[in-house]
């Protein structure tokens, strides 16, 4: 039945006037972690939002004409004072800002979301009219969320509904919080955890879609539907309707979609998906945005076609990077030099909200003050504040790749250190640092499968910038080196370090690649002690090399997605 229902879809899609020439894609179109997407089209130009728990800025909304290239525009929570303490108060590794929804109502774009910390967590609603500006974007109002992963639907009545994990639904007024009482929907099939609810109203029906069966391998997305919003809902007689569970594909945990149309009327899902493989150990991007044509006739059930690194469906808009703001686009490579003044790049993102004044641009390039705690928060302390790390990094958005960054730095006392990191989380990280330690200055390396190492500077190179490297030969090894910045020195080379360390089983996150600086728990309180001195970073460079699509199959991170 699915079988025959499949081909009377394809036959009608190939059809219909509008969309007479196919076009071919390659997934993810949103490389790099970005879990949890959810997207709209407003006047041909659409809008995402995608997770970021922990990490600030938070909630990045990317801009695109054409589906496949993503202008970075702003973040959704790009201030502390929009939830002042909340960062600090969260003390795991992925708490902070879940999944969230997207919407465009009568000229205002809205993002629903619940932060989830430990002394402090509420449902958030952020609002602007102009989403290509972090400064729009409004504090949030905040409401009691019993759950996660919160959906916004305006009913034709003007009522406003949101939907949670569980799956249950309450009415909303959005200007000041208030929430209706809870009224159960559905359970799902029978798979653990479902959650990330959307409504869409469609021929009379409102269509149910949620996430289920954990967000592992048996991830999926259902579908049920009612001729009323609190229900009885039936569920679809063919659920799954996207999965690639039970499979042996390249892309895993495929879920968490939403739904879409473009200018022509056709329907697109995103949803994450990890590029794992089956039984696979080596995932460290997480779990990236994917791009699905979806085929909804009057009164019928969406057919998703199944998530692959080589797609074929509608017609895409016209190729184009003709989108306002001043974000950089995904895809592209990173040339930083940080000149006094400028603006740090919105690409650019630390592990909760810094400490005033422990990143700027100067003369000598990116400035970044030491921090008291190591990667790892050690020491910490009983003030909130004390979780903070001194920590800057983009997401890992290619396969393979190549990043340096130069160092400036002189460190005087034992513990003063600065360099670079693979960054998942903070207990799963590896380390190349310049420090000091028992009066020698070394360069460190650190990581969760080996002992740390730690080779003396060479006499030529002391009081040199150097140029510390990370690279990946293939999607399972990460190679870090140091060498001077200027002038010929031999590089130093300190072995190969497995992705799996950055792979663990249900991380949500993905790695990030940057640089850190800490004084190793020296002075007390928040401060390093007032000699220690700053880190400086310039010529930050980083080049995606290849993207994977499947195991054995890559293509060069430059023609990703070009011929289509």
């Amino acid at each position: 039945m699915r079988f025959l229902r499949s081909i009377v879809t394809t036959v009608l899609a190939c059809a219909a006037p509008a969309l007479a020439q196919n076009s071919t894609f390659l997934n993810p179109v949103l490389p790099g972690w970005h879990s949890d997407p959810s997207c709209v089209n407003v006047n041909g130009t659409f809008f995402c939002v995608t997770s970021t728990f922990i990490s600030f800025p938070g909630l990045p909304i990317y801009a695109s004409k054409d589906l496949v290239d993503w202008k970075h525009i702003s973040h959704v929570w790009n201030r502390e004072s929009q939830l002042l303490g909340y960062s600090y108060s969260s003390d795991g590794q992925q708490r902070g800002m879940y999944a969230a929804t997207l919407r465009f109502h009568e000229g205002v774009f809205y993002v629903i979301c619940e932060y989830l910390g430990s002394d402090m967590e509420a449902g958030v609603l952020f609002r602007t009219t102009d989403p290509f500006d972090d400064a729009s974007w409004s504090d949030p109002v905040t409401f009691e969320a019993p759950k996660i992963d919160p959906d916004i639907f305006w009913d034709d009545d003007g009522k406003v509904y949101v939907a949670t994990q569980g799956i249950i639904v309450q009415e909303m007024d959005i200007d000041t919080g208030e929430m209706g009482p809870v009224i159960s929907l559905w359970n799902g099939t029978g798979g653990v955890w479902p959650e990330g609810p959307h409504f869409y109203k469609k021929d009379g029906w409102y269509y149910l879609l949620i996430a289920e069966g954990g967000t592992a391998e048996d991830h999926s997305v259902t579908m049920a539907r009612a001729r009323n919003i609190t229900g009885p809902y039936s569920p679809s007689p063919y659920n799954p309707h996207l999965t690639n569970r039970g499979t042996s594909e390249y892309f895993q945990t495929v879920g968490h979609a939403d739904l879409f149309q473009d200018n022509n009327g056709a329907w697109w899902s995103c949803a994450l998906a990890t590029r794992v493989g089956p039984n696979g150990t080596s995932f460290p991007m997480g779990r990236e945005m994917v791009l699905t044509p979806v085929t909804w006739e009057e009164g019928e059930w969406p057919v998703f076609q199944p998530v692959r690194g080589k797609m074929t469906g509608w017609q895409l808009p016209a190729r184009s990077r003709d989108v306002p703001g001043d974000g950089p686009f995904n895809s592209d490579p990173d040339v930083y030099d940080f000149p006094q003044n400028s603006t740090i790049p919105r690409n650019l993102v630390y592990w909760r909200v810094p400490r005033e004044g422990a990143f700027k641009t100067s003369q000598k390039g990116l400035q970044v003050a030491l921090g008291r705690n190591n990667l790892a928060g050690s020491p910490g302390g009983s003030d909130p504040a004390s979780r903070a790390v001194n920590f800057i990094g983009r997401r890992q958005t290619d396969s393979t790749f190549k990043f340096s960054v130069d160092l400036s730095f002189d460190p005087k006392a034992d513990g003063e250190e600065a360099g670079v990191t693979a960054f998942l989380w903070q207990t799963a990280n590896i380390q190349l640092g310049l420090m000091r330690s028992n009066g020698s200055t070394y360069l460190r390396y650190n990581s969760t499968e080996h002992e740390e190492k730690k080779t003396p500077v060479p006499a030529s190179w002391s009081g040199k910038p150097m140029r510390f490297e990370i690279t990946m030969p293939d999607p399972r090894t990460y190679v870090f080196s140091a060498m001077l910045a200027h002038g010929k020195s031999r590089p130093i080379s300190f072995g190969r370090a497995s992705t799996e360390q950055l792979s663990p089983s249900g991380s949500f996150v993905g790695t990030l690649i940057g640089v850190y600086a800490t004084c190793n728990g020296a002075g007390s309180g928040l401060d390093c002690p007032a000699t220690t001195p700053n880190a400086y970073f310039r010529r930050w460079r980083y080049k995606g090399i290849r993207q994977y699509i499947s195991e054995t199959e890559s293509v060069r991170s430059e023609d990703f997605n070009k011929g289509r």
